[in-house]
């Protein structure tokens, strides 16, 4: 038995190509930008609550591994059932995870907060399910450029959010700043409506088996590229967690001010714009699993010259042009290796157990960067050990196969 699946947009009516990916942009945007732009409230948080820092990166690391473990559930609900009713439900909960932040005063509370209800909240709408939706929804052709500007949007939300956040402590308080975000998060709901996927599809793409959702899991994680392409996403994860939520403190205790860690991290997400486009584009025109071990080679490159370099604002943000430009240019080639091996059906989901694994990368980079600073009074072996982490990726990633996956195909009745 075989399905067909293709393009569910057609250029009649309000939701045309432009208009999807659009609206896949701003979800986004809105859904990356908060939870990038936490680590300016790590000083703040533990100054008024006379906590150390683990006890915040514990739960931003609670946050990341349980984003992970639910985002294969949550893009297997996208895929049966459609995508706005899980980005609906995942809004509502990232937004009430931002408002409880600011009156949680004990470790319990802020466990449940930033990290059960922002961590489930995320898997149901980070853009990992927006570009589950982008292959589904836009011509092949375009497919690419789609995955890399939805991945460009998030990357623009944490250029603008992090500054947003300084701006908002200095001016008012930490715990207004997370309100207004929580209030920012529910925009998301009408922007999903216009990721749903008609019942019948125009165009057809090619053939794909009738599958349930344990099948395509058995059938991916049987196949040894799929395997390697998500033991190499971890490092990703473990990279993007640790700098997210550790580098404006490790600027502080380098001697500069809170200002240029807000800068350095904006400037990471203004520099992924142009890197997730050209990681798209380049994923269109030359092997995948290439683009992706150049990617983590060069990360390895920049944090070297960075721990080497003198503390300088000059070297701060260098060190956060060359990362932004690496920062989420992953994930186009990453969902695009996917889309090629295994075709949209199960898109969202095979992408999201990917991402699993990214996100217990995530979980140990943010949690070992605390438990490194509480007891070392330094982030260095952590540095270290993601230049390690990036070595392994950039060779794991070399032997990936950028082709559809050998299936038997169908006989006639």
């Amino acid at each position: 038995m075989t399905a067909v699946t293709g393009p569910a947009v057609s250029a009649r009516g309000w939701r045309t190509t432009a208009i999807v990916v659009l609206c896949g942009c701003l979800i986004a945007l809105l859904s990356f930008g908060p939870r990038s732009a936490l680590g300016q409230f790590l000083s703040p948080i533990s100054m008024d609550n006379g906590w150390g820092r683990d006890v915040m990166s514990f739960a931003l690391a609670l946050q990341n591994v349980l984003w992970g473990l639910g985002q294969p559930f949550a893009g297997a609900m996208a895929d049966k059932y459609g995508a706005p009713r899980v980005l609906s439900a995942g809004g509502l909960l990232y937004a009430s995870g931002l408002a409880l932040m600011a009156y949680s005063t004990t470790p319990g509370m802020f466990d449940i907060s930033a990290g059960v209800l922002i961590g489930f909240g995320l898997s149901g709408s980070s853009f990992s399910l927006v570009i589950g939706s982008l292959g589904k929804l836009v011509p092949p052709e375009k497919r690419m450029l789609a995955f890399g500007a939805g991945t460009a949007a998030g990357s623009f939300g944490q250029f603008l959010f992090s500054p947003m956040a300084r701006f908002l402590i200095d001016s008012f308080n930490w715990q207004t700043a997370l309100l207004v975000f929580a209030a920012m998060m529910l925009l998301v709901l009408p922007l999903s409506l216009a990721l749903a996927v008609p019942k019948s599809d125009g165009g057809i793409v090619r053939a794909e088996p009738a599958q349930s959702a344990r099948q395509a899991l058995m059938e991916a994680f049987g196949h040894r590229s799929y395997v390697l392409l998500v033991i190499g996403f971890f490092t990703c994860g473990f990279q993007l967690a640790f700098v997210t939520v550790h580098l404006p403190s490790y600027i502080l205790d380098r001697g500069l001010s809170a200002e240029v860690g807000a800068m350095t991290i904006g400037i990471i997400g203004l520099c992924n714009i142009f890197g997730s486009l050209l990681a798209g584009y380049l994923s269109g025109i030359m092997p995948k699993n290439f683009v992706l071990s150049g990617i983590y080679f060069g990360r390895g490159v920049a944090i070297v010259a960075f721990m080497l370099m003198p503390a300088s604002t000059t070297s701060a943000i260098l060190f956060g042009a060359v990362t932004g430009f690496l920062w989420l240019s992953t994930v186009p080639p990453t969902n695009g290796l996917i889309a090629v091996m295994f075709g949209t059906r199960w898109l969202t989901m095979l992408s999201g157990a990917a991402f699993m694994s990214h996100q217990v990368g995530s979980f140990l980079g943010v949690w070992l960067g605390g438990l490194a600073y509480e007891r070392f009074g330094s982030y260095d072996p952590v540095w270290w050990l993601s230049v390690g982490f990036c070595v392994m990726s950039s060779l794991i990633n070399l032997p990936i196969a950028d082709k559809p996956i050998a299936r038997p195909l169908a006989q006639p009745a």
